[in-house]
């Protein structure tokens, strides 16, 4: 199942520096394991914005809701998630049935 994630990321002003380095190089960590299990293959940065555009290839929405769950900054984000479906009209989709 593929799904579209924005992610906006808002972490305190009072945050300890110490505990901001830790959590945000524990985030980078965990999302590139990720990407190389192949559960996150698309990530990008919005221009301006502590915010990111990513694509999850998981097996389910628990499955989603565990991983987004897990990433470090999840208490500080706000995420939106729209679940993908083929579109008719993509040349390069699976054939129509």
């Amino acid at each position: 199942m593929l799904f579209h994630v924005r992610m906006d990321v808002s972490i305190p002003d009072d945050l300890d520096p110490d505990v901001r380095a830790d959590t945000v190089a524990r985030e980078k960590a965990y999302s590139q394991d990720l990407q190389r299990a192949g559960k996150w293959p698309h990530i990008w940065r919005i221009v301006g914005e502590y915010s990111n555009f990513s694509i999850f290839d998981v097996e389910s929405n628990d499955e989603l809701h565990a991983l987004l769950s897990g990433l470090p900054l999840f208490p500080y984000m706000q995420i939106k998630v729209t679940p993908l479906a083929t579109h008719p009209s993509d040349i390069n989709g699976p054939a129509a049935p």
